[in-house]
């Protein structure tokens, strides 16, 4: 947290409550984290009650458990198998129907948009970046996506600092956390110490101003503010995957008939895990739906680059193995995105690692093709 004291306010659990008190007059769903199925994942939540509050995460390749902490911390994990995506890009979506008139004709309707007012607490400053990056792919370009559009506008953004890393973690080395930069409406930073159990608040918008001059609240203090810093500075120093952002697009374009492709082609399963947890992959397929009534629907679906159908065409598919599907995910995730909307795909949060089911780790593959690359190491 970069800002002086008197530019940051200092709130306990209660004031957290006050928060999610104001959040529901104002017509918000505040949509959170919450502990089910041996996982922190985002639901709707009503009190500060259901936060994971004492629960932790521990990551590794193709693994991830949920460990009880020593305190009860309620921002006390990394990242989970959910993304925010699920909420501005649906996993399903109708985009129209049509129905058959008495005359033959056939009338065609648009889908209504569906984008209720949410509030997101817990937002992470990775999330924070997938979320801007999602921002470009949807409505940055010419052609906006309406109904993405509609829901981005409806949502306000609660941040959190966060206070540990995941094994699995790298947002440092791309640019994008652990500290939260930007993209936000609150930022909370919690602190848990012999001064008690307390959130330091600093507004980042009109919304959010008007927010935090509702909650029971008092000037942070600069010892608070130096403390929130370091944690900070801390769970950046203990993050020890990397990739060096700059650098990774030239790598792999150099490299694209290495011969480590087909080394984790023999371990990839092609099973679209990354995909689907990746908080900025937008791959999607159209579906036709129909009934026995003479009404149809066309669904807009999640896909993913590592289905042998996605690429499929008149002659078949043009990555037809596995080792063209997974060059195809890692080059365009963290090199030709760059050609497209002038950025990375990659943000660092590490879902990829931990939900592979046989653990390949995108920053392992990287430093093998930059350890016999003649032209330089990421």
């Amino acid at each position: 947290m970069q800002a002086s004291p008197q530019a940051v306010k200092l709130i306990d659990l209660a004031g957290l409550q006050a928060l999610f008190d104001a959040l529901w007059r104002r017509g918000y769903e505040i949509v959170g984290p919450v502990q089910r199925d041996g996982a922190i994942v985002y639901d709707r939540v009503e009190s500060v009650a259901e936060l994971p509050a004492g629960w932790t995460d521990q990551q590794a390749p193709g693994s991830y458990r949920l460990m009880r902490r020593g305190d009860e911390a309620v921002f006390g994990y990394a990242v989970g198998p959910h993304s925010w995506k699920r909420y501005l890009f649906p996993p399903k979506q109708t985009l129209f129907s049509v129905q058959r008139q008495t005359d033959g004709g056939l009338q065609f309707s648009p889908a209504a948009i569906d984008a209720p007012k949410r509030a997101f607490i817990g937002v992470r400053a990775c999330e924070l970046a997938a979320i801007g990056v999602q921002d470009r792919v949807f409505a940055g370009g010419e052609h906006v996506d309406a109904a993405y559009a509609a829901r981005r506008e409806a949502v306000l953004l609660v941040a959190v600092n966060c206070a540990v890393a995941a094994d699995t973690c790298f947002c440092s080395s791309m640019g994008t956390g652990p500290a939260v930069s930007g993209g936000h409406d609150l930022v909370l930073t919690e602190l848990i110490d012999a001064a008690g159990h307390r959130f330091l608040v600093e507004a980042s918008s009109e919304v959010g101003r008007e927010l935090l001059a509702e909650l029971p609240r008092q000037p942070a203090t600069a010892d608070a503010v130096a403390a929130a810093r370091a944690q900070s500075q801390r769970v950046a120093a203990g993050q020890t995957r990397r990739i060096d952002a700059a650098a990774v697009p030239a790598l792999l374009m150099r490299n694209l008939e290495h011969p480590r492709w087909d080394t984790v082609a023999e371990r990839c399963l092609s099973c679209a895990n990354c995909t689907l947890a990746c908080p900025t992959c937008f791959c999607s397929n159209n579906q036709e739906v129909t009934d026995l009534a003479g009404a149809a629907h066309r669904e807009r679906q999640w896909d993913s680059c590592f289905n042998v159908e996605f690429s499929h065409l008149g002659h078949g598919s043009v990555r037809g193995s596995v080792k063209a599907r997974y060059r195809q995910w890692l080059t365009h995730k963290l090199a030709t995105w760059h050609d497209q909307f002038g950025q990375s795909g990659c943000v660092g949060c590490g879902r990829c690692i931990a939900w592979c089911p046989v653990g390949i780790d995108i920053t392992e593959e990287v430093a093998a093709l930059a350890a016999s690359d003649p032209g330089g190491t990421p």
